[in-house]
């Protein structure tokens, strides 16, 4: 019979994972203004261990109450910088040694899973309505999109930074079962 794990459990297999787990990660979330979306992101980023968060333009930060009540707190868990321009916060993000990647449908964007994700890599989604600006999608390293079929043009904003994170998780842990010297 299948049960859920008990809390104890859950932090043994956490912890396995993390031992598992080198690359460093990190977001910007560029006028990304929903609470809820930004609350989200939050706990999400917590969730895949990312060290840092970026907000430029005119992001909500976490401290406002409706995207504390989504993030449950996961804000303390992660260094978050207040809203900066967005090439202030690429630049910040680069000089701390990420490769900088937006999330944008975009000419010569590759798919999600075809990008080089493997390695310390700072994700940058765009505000709800109206995606990465131009100044940002000239600032970063490269564009990566995520492949849809379904009939609809996008996913929400939250949505795409955890499909994104969770890529760039499982690229890292696949190069690592890989490798000759994994277990």
């Amino acid at each position: 019979m299948r049960r859920q794990l008990r809390p104890t459990d859950v932090k043994r297999l956490n912890r396995a994972w993390r031992r598992q787990t080198a690359n460093r990660l990190s977001l910007i979330l560029e006028s990304v203004t929903g609470p809820f979306n930004v609350g989200s992101i939050f706990r999400t980023a917590a969730a895949f261990g990312a060290d840092q968060i970026w907000l430029a333009g005119n992001a909500t930060p976490p401290t406002n109450p409706k995207a504390g009540k989504t993030a449950l707190g996961t804000e303390r868990l992660i260094t978050w910088h207040e809203a900066m321009p967005v090439a202030d916060a690429v630049k910040a993000a680069r000089d701390d040694g990420y490769t900088v990647l937006a999330i944008e449908l975009t000419a010569g964007a590759v798919p999600l899973h075809q990008a080089d994700l493997g390695r310390d890599v700072c994700l940058v989604v765009g505000s709800e309505d109206h995606g990465c600006s131009p100044a940002l999608l000239d600032a970063v390293d490269g564009v990566c999109y995520i492949p849809q079929v379904g009939r609809v043009g996008s996913v929400n904003v939250a949505v795409a930074a955890a499909i994104a994170l969770a890529e760039a998780r499982r690229q890292e842990w696949q190069n690592l079962a890989e490798s000759p010297e994994s277990p």
